[in-house]
């Protein structure tokens, strides 16, 4: 009698020290859900991160073509002449493409009338992508 007894005391407590198949389903459904949430807004995330780079490089890249406008009373002919110059340390990767491939705007302005020569006026992004927030695209920036 003894034996039956510790058996059927021993399937009791291995049932209840256990998970049953509905509650693990249950648990990995929730992570499933949670994570396909997180994957989502890292997405977003990663390209809020790589639109302030392209804004911030922009920026500093044009600040960069109007001063050596002003400071030589010529536009630069490439990019290039700025990192010669000493204006930008070197010329950033595009964040939209992963490569120094900017696209350079060649206009006739003149910033000063002392200025002698016309050349690159600005710059954009090469990338035809379309930005999920604002949506343009990151060439029109």
């Amino acid at each position: 009698m003894k034996k039956s007894h510790s058996k059927r005391h021993r399937t009791k407590r291995d049932a209840q020290r256990g998970f049953t198949l509905l509650e693990l389903m249950a648990v990995i459904t929730i992570i499933l859900v949670l994570a396909t949430i997180g994957a989502g807004r890292f997405d977003l995330a990663v390209i809020r991160a790589h639109e302030a780079a392209l804004s911030q490089d922009l920026s500093v890249m044009n600040e960069a073509i109007q001063q050596y406008t002003r400071d030589k009373d010529a536009a630069p002919t490439s990019l290039d002449d700025l990192v010669q110059s000493q204006y930008i340390g070197k010329i950033p990767n595009d964040p939209m493409t992963g490569a120094p491939d900017w696209t350079a705007e060649n206009c006739d302005l003149l910033l000063s009338a002392d200025q002698t020569m016309t050349g690159i006026c600005s710059v954009h992004s090469s990338s035809d992508k379309i930005s999920p927030f604002t949506q343009t695209a990151y060439s029109s920036w």
